[in-house]
């Protein structure tokens, strides 16, 4: 039995859910699920360009995992794109540094330390602030719950 590995840290969650090819319904199309570790790997090394030593520390991960991780995803993602796919980023044991909020009045996003928490929107005033980071942690665990037959509580 393989035993479970430990979080994996990502600086922000993702902006996004899924990708797809324009011009065709989503129900037409196969789905290609990538995980939230696989996203932060992704985005440090071809995004930021990092090299796999620098970006494994920064996920606090070995190097020789992170390169499994990065060779995962790479094929994942052109996959998608030469075959028409949807890429849907969810899952993967991952805790944020950072959190991510945004302002659902006026759509103003701040960074903030995970710790930190901001109570109203430093541009417009609004209390109506969505936590992006809990929204994908408490997502993860519901659909982890929902594979494993548990009801989320």
């Amino acid at each position: 039995m393989r035993s479970a590995y430990r979080k994996r840290r990502v600086h922000l969650p993702p902006g996004i859910q899924n990708f797809k090819p324009g011009g065709i319904p989503r129900k037409l199309l196969k789905k290609i699920i990538i995980t939230v570790d696989e996203f932060e790997a992704f985005r440090l090394a071809d995004y930021k360009g990092l090299s796999h030593l620098e970006a494994a520390q920064k996920m606090d991960i070995s190097r020789p995992t992170f390169t499994r991780l990065i060779e995962k995803v790479r094929h994942k993602v052109s996959q998608a794109l030469v075959d028409g796919m949807e890429l849907q980023v969810e899952g993967g044991n991952v805790e944020f540094t950072h959190a991510l909020y945004r302002c659902l009045d006026c759509g103003e996003m701040q960074i903030n330390l995970h710790d930190v928490v901001i109570g109203d929107c430093p541009e417009c005033g609004s209390k109506n602030i969505e936590d992006m980071a809990g929204n994908w942690l408490e997502l993860n665990n519901r659909n982890r719950n929902k594979k494993r037959g548990k009801k989320h509580e």
